[in-house]
């Protein structure tokens, strides 16, 4: 090896194994395979809501609900759904918690069933009609039916004038009777009404719209019980009402008493019929009036057919 040859062979072996690397080596064929999308599993479509029926003498909580407006609504005193229901707190009631709203005494039991009464034996049966002897019937025909249009009725020797079709008569249709109102008890209709207040009567009972009847007024007059009876409520727990009174005239009647600017009576008061239990106002009220209700078994009836005329 000459000097000039040895002076460049550290340098050509870095190149060698340069060139060595740099080769292209055989690469593993490509393979494509279809792409597997998952497509997600439609939701369970919800269960339909079944509405349960509340059983006579029980009530479940819906929500909005409080203990006050249940009372209202069947007629009872608050606190005696607390005991009834052995609640520790009255303002801690759950949607759907079934409550007893009629005394364990009045709660249904066994019922008879109606009695079916006899057939009346002592309907007169009318005799039956006297058909008098017809005579023979020609066949009908085209020749029978114009003969018995030229019939000579009057005796004038000349053919009647077919008879005038009568107009039918039209019928007017019955409007649908609104629900009939449970029957009175002996002890309510002992219940002696007067007006609650003095005013003109601005809204009258409208069991879609309106529970009762407005009167209007000035602030501070004088609400007076409507009858005599027991103060089963006195306060504003109730929304839309103000300051309320309710009382309890019966087992199936009460008065309630709204938007008042005070009150002056107390829960478990007996107060005498036309006696002053609160003031009128305008409380939760968009103007000055009483609204006054009276309520049969929990459910609101149009007070007119209470209170004397005036």
């Amino acid at each position: 090896m000459t000097k000039k040859t040895s002076l460049y062979a550290p340098l050509l072996l870095p190149l060698l194994m340069l060139a060595a690397c740099t080769t292209t080596p055989n690469q593993a064929p490509v393979i494509e395979r279809p792409i597997t999308r998952h497509t997600p599993r439609p939701a369970p479509a919800p269960a339909p809501v079944q509405e349960t029926k509340d059983r006579d003498g029980y009530y479940t909580v819906r929500k909005g609900d409080t203990l006050l407006r249940i009372a209202l609504d069947n007629g009872q005193n608050y606190r005696d759904l607390v005991t009834w229901n052995n609640l520790a707190n009255p303002n801690d009631i759950k949607v759907d918690q079934v409550l007893r709203v009629a005394p364990p005494e009045e709660a249904p039991g066994v019922r008879t069933a109606a009695v079916a009464m006899p057939p009346d034996t002592t309907k007169i049966v009318p005799p039956p009609k006297k058909t008098e002897p017809k005579g023979d019937k020609k066949p009908f025909a085209e020749g029978t039916l114009a003969e018995q249009q030229k019939l000579d009725r009057d005796g004038d020797g000349k053919p009647d004038a077919p008879p005038k079709a009568e107009k039918p008569v039209q019928l007017a249709s019955a409007k649908p009777s609104a629900p009939a109102q449970p029957a009175l008890s002996a002890e309510d209709r002992d219940v002696s009404w007067m007006w609650p207040s003095d005013g003109r009567v601005v809204a009258q009972f409208d069991e879609g719209k309106n529970k009762g009847i407005d009167i209007a007024g000035r602030p501070g007059q004088q609400v007076l019980a409507a009858g005599a009876g027991k103060v089963m409520y006195a306060g504003s727990g109730i929304r839309g009402y103000g300051n309320l009174v309710i009382v309890k005239h019966s087992n199936g009647l009460l008065s309630a008493y709204a938007h008042n600017r005070s009150i002056l009576v107390k829960e478990g008061q007996t107060v005498n019929k036309g006696q002053t239990i609160a003031e009128m106002g305008d409380s939760d009220s968009d103007s000055v009036k009483l609204h006054f209700e009276i309520r049969q078994q929990g459910k609101p009836v149009d007070p007119s057919k209470f209170l004397p005329n005036r």
